[in-house]
């Protein structure tokens, strides 16, 4: 059967290389040789805090679920031998930390024609989440102050859709120096250290005390959700992207909330959108160079240091935007 270099989770806060024997294929599975992957908040969510996971699924390859590479075997019509595909499943049957990977053809897209090069290819994965996201809501926010929590590349993201939907001010915070010195490349036009500065007054001193048109909080952490709510003016758009750090009850300022008439929504599931419109959406993008990936791309390891990937994308250092895996 062969086996695979991956990364696995062994146990809370323990992701360690291994070599593992490959998946059977079944019908409607290609076999995909991977040549990049990359790590998501939420990767690091699941590893370090354990949410939304068990044992059951600590899969070699799992939790990764941001993929790119060449298809080697296909059980499923549409797939050939050598189309390069970016691989985007759902988390409970993701594989993309391991070199060879077993996927249900649903969950890969054929790449075609001219495209930048594939550890830019890449960044469509998680662009394509924030276009599906921002699909499931009218936005608008054409002349009107938006702020996005957080400037990972989802945050970043959706710097980049705001503005390109025409807002006139996107103010942008987070407590990483390198990634606020890259906000602006994507559309931040007011960018806040929140380790220095209180967001929250200057949103409210940017708007003479209303508050923002469209708020999106892009962290997924107790705190930077409960501050949401108050950076909204009465009757703004909230949008609660970030998975949270905990499964716990998150606490929300409900009256508040009631009393500024506010609009929240939560989503997910580009992953098992038919026909994976909105990566399709971000790939466009990308080929088209209306987005320039390129400064995301900060760090790169071999899949044998997967430990030390995730032990630096979780730190946070300053230089870390996104780090990626190579095979």
């Amino acid at each position: 059967m062969g086996s695979t270099r991956a990364g696995q989770l062994v146990g809370p806060g323990r992701m360690v290389f291994v070599e593992a024997p490959l998946e059977a294929l079944r019908a409607g599975d290609v076999l995909v040789r991977s040549r990049y992957a990359s790590i998501c908040g939420s990767d690091l969510h699941v590893v370090h805090h354990g949410i939304d996971t068990e044992p059951s699924l600590w899969a070699p390859g799992y939790p990764g679920h941001e993929g790119v590479g060449e298809v080697v075997e296909s059980r499923a019509p549409g797939f050939a031998p050598g189309d390069e595909v970016l691989v985007v499943p759902p988390v409970p049957q993701s594989r993309c930390f391991s070199e060879w990977q077993r996927v249900r053809a649903g969950s890969v897209l054929r790449l075609e024609g001219p495209l930048p090069p594939l550890d830019q290819v890449l960044m469509a994965q998680q662009l394509g989440t924030v276009v599906f996201a921002a699909r499931q809501q009218p936005w608008d926010v054409a002349g009107r102050t938006v702020v996005v929590i957080g400037q990972g590349s989802a945050g970043l993201f959706w710097a980049w859709w705001l503005k390109r939907a025409g807002a006139a001010r996107v103010v942008v915070a987070d407590r990483s120096p390198s990634r606020l010195g890259v906000s602006p490349r994507f559309g931040a036009d007011v960018v806040v250290d929140a380790g220095v500065d209180d967001l929250t007054d200057v949103v409210m001193d940017l708007t003479s005390g209303v508050g923002a048109d469209a708020v999106v909080e892009a962290v997924g952490r107790r705190e930077t959700l409960l501050q949401s709510v108050g950076l909204c003016r009465e009757g703004g758009l909230l949008c609660w992207f970030g998975l949270p750090d905990t499964d716990d009850p998150v606490p929300i300022d409900f009256r508040q909330f009631f009393r500024r008439k506010l609009t929240a929504f939560s989503t997910y599931g580009a992953q098992t959108e038919p026909g994976l419109v909105s990566f399709r959406v971000a790939l466009e993008f990308i080929r088209r160079g209306e987005i320039d990936v390129r400064p995301l791309l900060s760090h790169l390891l071999p899949v044998e240091e997967i430990e030390q990937a995730f032990r630096l994308a979780d730190s946070c250092e300053d230089g870390v935007l996104k780090v990626s895996i190579s095979f």
